[in-house]
C-alpha cells in the first residue's frame, strides 16, 4: 500500500494548490465586501454560474485523468499525451460554445433567476468579463489531469502561486483603482480573474516544454482530432461531466432561493461559502489523490490495497478537518473579519460558520470513498449516486428555505444531509459491488 510519505507527495501539492487558489475565493470575496452587499451577492451569483460550466470542464479532466492515471500503472506512457492534446482540443472548443451561449442568452437567464434588478445587473456587470476565462481555465484543466494522472503534483503548487500572485495584486489595483488605474470595482474582480488564470496556464505551458519527457509521454503526436479517443475519454467521463454540472447547478439553485430571503442573507451564505470552500482544501486534495492513486493501483494489478488506503485516507482527511473546524467554531469573528468589516454582519454570519464547519467534517468522512468510486471508473455508479444525495439535498432546500424560510445558517445543513446520503451509498458500494472488475 502507498506510504504516508508517498500519500504526502502526492497530497500536500494539490493541497498547497487549491491553497493557493482559494486565495483568489478569499481575495475577491474580502475586496468586494468593502465595496457593498450588492458586489459581494453578485460576485456570488455570477461566481456561481461560472464555475457551474467550469465544472463540465473540471468532469471531462477528471475522467481523462482516471484514464492517465489507468496508463501510468499500467506504464503504457505513449498512451498519455494523446489523450491530454486531444481533451485539450476538445475542451478549447467546449469553451468557445459556452462564451457564446453566455454572451447571447447570459443576461435572459440571469432576468428570469435574480429578483433584484440592482444585483442582476452587477451580475452582469461581472459576467461580461469573467466568461473570457472559459478558454484559460478549460486549458488548465487538462494540465492538472495529466500532473495528477502521472502522479508529479508539485507544479501545480507553483502555478496556483503564480495565479493567486497575479489575482491578488490586480484585484487591489482594478477594483479600488490604484496606481493610476481605473476604479471598476466588480468588473475589475472579473478582469483580475481572468488575467491569473492566464497566467497559470502560460507558466503551465513553459514548465511542461522545459521539464516532461513530451516523446516518452507522447504529448508530440498531435495530427488530427481523433474522435474515437474523445469518444472513450467521454465514456468515462461522460457521467462526471453531468454530476459535476447538476451538483453545482444544485449549489447555484441554493443560493437563488438565498437571494429571496433578502440581501443580507446573501451576503451571509457567500462569506460562510467563502469559508467552506477553504474547510475543504484539504479534503479535496485527498479525495484527489485518492482518486489517482486508486486508479494507479488498479493499472498495477494490486486490488486488495484499494480498501486499506481508502481507510488510511478517510482518518487523515478527518483528523486535518476537525482541527480547522475546531478553530473556525472557537474564533469565528477573527476568520469573518477577513471579508469584512460591518459588526452587525459579523455577527449574523456566525450560526452560519458553525453549520459548515459540522458540514465540513461530514464531507471530510465521504469526500475519500466517493473519489475513489470514479478511481475504479465506474463513473456511471458515481454519478447515481450523487444524483439520488443531489435530491435528497433539493428537497431539503425547498422545504427549508422556499416553503419554511427558515434562517440561512439552517439552510446550510442541506449539506450535511447531502454527505450523509453520500457516505451510505459509497459503503454499499465498495461492499457490494464488482469494483475491482472494471476495465478502462
Amino acid at each position: 500500500m502507498y506510504t504516508n510519505r508517498q500519500i504526502w507527495d502526492i497530497s500536500l501539492p494539490i493541497f498547497l494548490s487549491l491553497l493557493a487558489q482559494n486565495v483568489i475565493n478569499i481575495t475577491d470575496t474580502a475586496f468586494l465586501g468593502r465595496v457593498g452587499e450588492v458586489a459581494l451577492g453578485a460576485s456570488a451569483m455570477g461566481g456561481l454560474y461560472y464555475i457551474c460550466i467550469f465544472t463540465v470542464a473540471f468532469g471531462f479532466s477528471a475522467g481523462s485523468q482516471i484514464i492517465i492515471g489507468r496508463r501510468n500503472g499500467e506504464r503504457r506512457y505513449e498512451a498519455v499525451g494523446p489523450v491530454v492534446l486531444q481533451g485539450t482540443l476538445f475542451l478549447l472548443v467546449l469553451a468557445a460554445v459556452c462564451f457564446v451561449a453566455s454572451r447571447l442568452w447570459g443576461e435572459r437567464m440571469m432576468g428570469v433567476m435574480v429578483s433584484s434588478d440592482e444585483l442582476r445587473r452587477a451580475t452582469m456587470e461581472y459576467l461580461d468579463w469573467r466568461i473570457y476565462g472559459f478558454f484559460f481555465a478549460f486549458t488548465s484543466v487538462m494540465f492538472r489531469a495529466l500532473f495528477v494522472g502521472i502522479t508529479r503534483t508539485r507544479v501545480l503548487t507553483l502555478a496556483s502561486v503564480v495565479m493567486s500572485v497575479v489575482n491578488v495584486v490586480l484585484d487591489y489595483l482594478l477594483i479600488f483603482g490604484h496606481a493610476g488605474l481605473p476604479r471598476l470595482g466588480i468588473a475589475g474582480a472579473a478582469i483580475a480573474s481572468v488575467v491569473a488564470e492566464a497566467a497559470s496556464v502560460l507558466f503551465l505551458a513553459v514548465y511542461t516544454r522545459l521539464t516532461v519527457d513530451r516523446r516518452r509521454y507522447g504529448l508530440d503526436r498531435l495530427r488530427r482530432f481523433d474522435f474515437r479517443l474523445i469518444r472513450q475519454v467521454l465514456s468515462i467521463s461522460g457521467f462526471t461531466m453531468l454530476q459535476y454540472f447538476i451538483s453545482m447547478s444544485t449549489y447555484f439553485i441554493f443560493f437563488l432561493a438565498v437571494e429571496r430571503l433578502g440581501q443580507r442573507d446573501l451576503a451571509v451564505a457567500n462569506i460562510a461559502r467563502s469559508l467552506y470552500i477553504a474547510l475543504f482544501i484539504p479534503v479535496s486534495a485527498l479525495s484527489t489523490a485518492a482518486n489517482t492513486m486508486v486508479s494507479n493501483l488498479l493499472g498495477a494489478g494490486r486490488t486488495q490495497e484499494v480498501i486499506p488506503l481508502i481507510r488510511h485516507l478517510t482518518l487523515i482527511s478527518v483528523g486535518i478537518t476537525a482541527l480547522f473546524a475546531a478553530l473556525l467554531v472557537l474564533l469565528p469573528r477573527l476568520f469573518l473579519s477577513v471579508y469584512t468589516n460591518e459588526a452587525e454582519l459579523i455577527t449574523a454570519s456566525i450560526p452560519s460558520v458553525v453549520v459548515i464547519a459540522l458540514a465540513s467534517l461530514s464531507s471530510a468522512a465521504s469526500s475519500i470513498a466517493f473519489s475513489a468510486i470514479s478511481g475504479t471508473g465506474n463513473t456511471r455508479h458515481a454519478f447515481l449516486l450523487e444524483m439520488l444525495a443531489l435530491a435528497v439535498y433539493t428537497l431539503y432546500i425547498y422545504v427549508a428555505v422556499v416553503r419554511f424560510r427558515l434562517p440561512v445558517h439552517l439552510s446550510f445543513v442541506s449539506d450535511i444531509v447531502y454527505y450523509v446520503a453520500i457516505t451510505i451509498g459509497s459503503i454499499v458500494y465498495f461492499r457490494r459491488a464488482a469494483w475491482y472488475q472494471k476495465d478502462v
